[in-house]
């Protein structure tokens, strides 16, 4: 049986599979190696994935094997700020790092051999946010969210992975090690462009290969062709 890898978050996940979206770069990089399983909620916060954890998660799981690894890309709209446009969306920072605990707790008791990954929220870029927004650069319009915020919820993000002894990855401060990252790397000022998704493929691979998930470890399914005894290649398929 393949190893699955799922992932789960709000939209950064659930667009992860689009052209040159990092989920479908998951899959293409362990094809016929493990399966890929998408869980992305648009809009979502913690609050709201908590809550929906078991429906989410409904066949997730291949014959009752525990997923090889499962990422939780949440927190931009946690991050939302309360006195904006999208306080809807907020959740206080305390309550956040609580919600990322229950999360984890909820995928270790479900599938004890599966490493977790926390991934943080991505930087933001306010005046892409204006304009996304509101369709102008009027400088007294404010964004719903701020780098500011992001990075204050990253470094909870980072927090929780260090006392649950969770892998994680830091695309707060990863993608802004790129220059101009703030419309190389985003689309919108939130949203990532292929070369953002480019970034964090490269982080999720690395840290995979950190917990001994990589290429090199893992067996093709079923023979390759030119393992095929061209003069007999059904007996490559007995079992």
């Amino acid at each position: 049986m393949r190893p699955r890898l799922v992932l789960f978050g709000a939209s950064l996940t659930e667009q992860s599979f689009a052209s040159g979206g990092w989920g479908a770069a998951l899959a293409d990089h362990f094809a016929r190696q493990a399966d890929v399983v998408l869980r992305g909620f648009s809009g979502y916060n913690t609050r709201w994935a908590l809550k929906v954890l078991d429906r989410a998660m409904e066949g997730a799981a291949a014959g009752g094997a525990d997923p090889a690894a499962v990422t939780v890309l949440l927190g931009s709209n946690d991050a939302s700020l309360p006195d904006r446009s999208h306080a809807y969306q907020h959740v206080p920072l305390a309550e956040y790092q609580d919600n990322l605990r229950a999360i984890c707790a909820h995928f270790k008791n479900k599938w004890p051999s599966a490493a977790i990954i926390l991934i943080t929220p991505p930087p933001i870029y306010e005046a892409a946010r204006i304009r996304h927004i509101y369709g102008d650069n009027d400088p007294s319009r404010q964004p719903e969210r701020t780098n500011e915020a992001a990075g204050t919820y990253a470094q909870a993000c980072i927090a929780v992975a260090k006392e649950l002894d969770q892998p994680f990855v830091d695309i707060w401060t990863q993608m802004q090690q790129f220059p101009d990252w703030q419309t190389s790397a985003l689309c919108d000022g939130l949203h990532f462009t292929p070369f953002g998704n480019k970034i964090l493929f490269d982080e999720v691979l690395k840290t995979l290969e950190s917990i001994g998930f990589s290429k090199q470890s893992l067996r093709s399914d079923l023979p390759l062709y030119h393992e095929i005894d061209p003069k007999d290649p059904l007996k490559a398929f007995e079992i």
